[in-house]
């Protein structure tokens, strides 16, 4: 066995303590707006209801046992003061640094969220209950209880990580599961997944590619010369997109090597001095190339 001279260091003490709640220094005091917003309020119902999912964060201060520094868990704090609770179990860090908490937030997407509530329904807890700790109303857990019903598996798998909101996967379920696919690669590719864009795909949407719907789509504002063509425009463009992604790795690879060397040639006093004199228009191009950040932001 290799010893090393650093041994490991725990990230938090291995037994969380009680403490009163007037004893926690906080390191980022909540705003007075946000005890206004819906997440203050969805946040608050779950505490009620169940209790606390995930305790809070302190830190002890070198020579003074009587207060702690609060790290993680300020809105869970203010809850517990509001309820009138006195004391809270907490997590003790051996790290006062509260940029380690709080430097991502991770959102639960519509999928990850509709799999959550699965789980809960299958354990048996009932759809009032749900809607309670969520903070929801019963007809909303309903619908993200049956939000994937229609949607093909594929299509799931690609949007399970993606913040896009309930209405694309229910604006999806018209569609057959290979137009799904269409749609979800031509949302994906434009980085946009509101509802108006599907909303959208589903306009440029042919008949026989519809789920269930025989009836002409109508879109205000959209005469049927104007939808046919923009149909034929929509087929073109994901037959281009397709083409595009053959050979975009070869392409992107090649481009990646090119501005690698451009960069080493430009590093040479010689070549600038020689491209300056005799080929100018050359220089400022390769200049441009090889300062660029990425070649997304050059397309941009």
């Amino acid at each position: 066995m290799i010893e090393t001279g650093n041994p490991m260091r725990i990230a938090f003490e291995p037994d969380c303590i009680t403490v009163r709640i007037a004893s926690l220094l906080p390191v980022r005091p909540p705003r007075a707006s946000v005890k206004a917003s819906r997440k203050y309020q969805q946040i608050r119902t779950s505490v009620i209801e169940i209790g606390l999912v995930e305790q809070p964060v302190i830190a002890r201060i070198n020579g003074n046992s009587e207060s702690f520094l609060l790290l993680d868990g300020h809105v869970r704090v203010e809850i517990l003061k509001d309820l009138g609770k006195t004391e809270v179990e907490c997590l003790v860090s051996t790290d006062d640094e509260s940029f380690t908490f709080n430097k991502r937030v991770s959102r639960l997407s519509a999928a990850q969220e509709h799999a959550m509530i699965l789980k809960a329904i299958a354990r048996g807890v009932s759809n009032e209950k749900i809607a309670r700790a969520l903070s929801l109303h019963v007809n909303s857990v309903r619908r993200k209880a049956t939000l994937l019903d229609g949607v093909c598996h594929e299509v799931v798998s690609m949007l399970k990580d993606t913040m896009c909101p309930m209405a694309v996967f229910e604006i999806l379920k018209r569609m057959k599961p290979l137009r799904q696919l269409e749609a979800t690669e031509l949302m994906i590719a434009a980085n946009n997944f509101t509802a108006a864009y599907a909303t959208a795909l589903l306009a440029g949407t042919p008949t026989n590619e519809l789920a269930g719907e025989r009836k002409s789509k109508k879109v205000r504002g959209v005469t049927p010369e104007a939808m046919a063509k923009m149909e034929k425009e929509l087929a073109r463009l994901q037959e281009s997109m397709a083409e595009i992604q053959e050979t975009y790795g070869k392409d992107h690879l090649q481009l990646t090597v090119v501005k690698g060397y451009l960069g080493k040639l430009l590093g040479n006093p010689r070549v600038v001095r020689y491209l300056l004199q005799n080929r100018p228009e050359y220089l400022e191009h390769f200049q441009a190339i090889a300062d660029a950040a990425s070649f997304a932001d050059r397309a941009a």
